[in-house]
């Protein structure tokens, strides 16, 4: 059965150190149930209770499951490979502990740290990527990540691909995986990210469906993703311009995409992702009329 949550990100809460002031958890976890979503991310550490007790208590009278939670590190880096997976299983840990083993980590590149791929995200070119060492290293640093949280956890690692980061193009989403251990490391695929990234989602539902563990709803708008190519803005100011829109007022193909989350009989979740910066918009009406979307769908 396919079950749909939202994530403190579409609300403006992220991993970055941006102006603006985002809301608290108890508006945004009333917020998303409230416009019927079932689950709910964790959002940075810190944001929502970090007592497993507590966070249970928080989540369960909104009837409201964890899904999983962002974890980036700076996989480039052998020496970031360590403290990465402490973080990881840290963050693991307090969601199983809160009673959600079927929780994910969800690991990603420290986006939007690498000024050349923050000024470039949408339209990178080759030589802005890994070498073909950089990648072993950085495979490697996924693959002890994902294997520290599963050995000490019990917890399942989904890599998100992400503009702005190093794993942003189909071409670097395909070596990643190839890099990687496919018993440790699964994909959660991104719609937006990966249209932005120069690629077609359900392309990659179908390339990489053994892989893709678990399944980010986000749209792409082509006219502002165009824009943001021609005048090159950078990625923040691509997401605040709203690259990131509404569901169904992009170009992913969503109902094409749910046909074959049906063919391939998923049964995970899907997490409603439209990234706003702090204070942008009003996210509890965009994140009913994504609901509404999502039940047009039949989901």
């Amino acid at each position: 059965m396919i079950r749909i949550a939202n994530a403190p990100c579409s609300w403006g809460v992220l991993e970055f150190e941006l102006e603006g002031k985002a809301a608290g958890f108890e508006q945004v976890l009333d917020e998303i149930r409230d416009t019927g979503y079932q689950g709910t991310e964790l959002g940075d550490r810190g944001f929502m209770p970090t007592d497993p007790p507590e966070l249970r208590k928080e989540l369960e009278k909104r009837s409201l499951s964890m899904v999983g939670a962002f974890v980036p590190v700076f996989l480039k880096d052998p020496s970031k490979h360590i403290p990465g997976a402490e973080a990881a299983v840290k963050t693991a840990k307090l969601m199983a502990d809160a009673g959600y083993p079927d929780a994910f980590i969800v690991l990603a590149d420290d986006n939007g740290s690498v000024e050349e791929r923050k000024l470039n995200a949408g339209r990178v070119t080759p030589s802005m990527g890994l070498t073909s060492y950089e990648w072993k290293i950085f495979a490697a640093g996924a693959n002890l990540v994902a294997g520290e949280v599963k050995a000490k956890t019990g917890l399942r690692t989904v890599f998100h691909h992400h503009c702005a980061g190093y794993v942003e193009t189909p071409g670097e989403i395909d070596t990643l995986l190839e890099l990687t251990d496919p018993l440790l490391v699964g994909l959660v695929l991104d719609m937006g990210h990966y249209m932005f990234g120069g690629g077609d989602p359900l392309d990659a539902l179908k390339k990489h469906s053994k892989r893709i563990w678990h399944v980010h709803f986000k749209d792409c708008h082509p006219g502002i993703a165009e824009k943001s190519r021609k005048e090159k803005w950078d990625y923040f100011k691509s997401v605040g311009n709203g690259v990131f829109c509404e569901l169904g007022k992009g170009s992913v193909d969503f109902p094409a995409i749910v046909k074959e989350l049906h063919h391939q009989s998923y049964s995970g979740w899907i997490v409603v992702e439209q990234d706003v910066l702090p204070g942008m918009g009003n996210p509890k009406v965009c994140a009913q009329r994504n609901r509404d979307f999502i039940r047009s769908l039949g989901l």
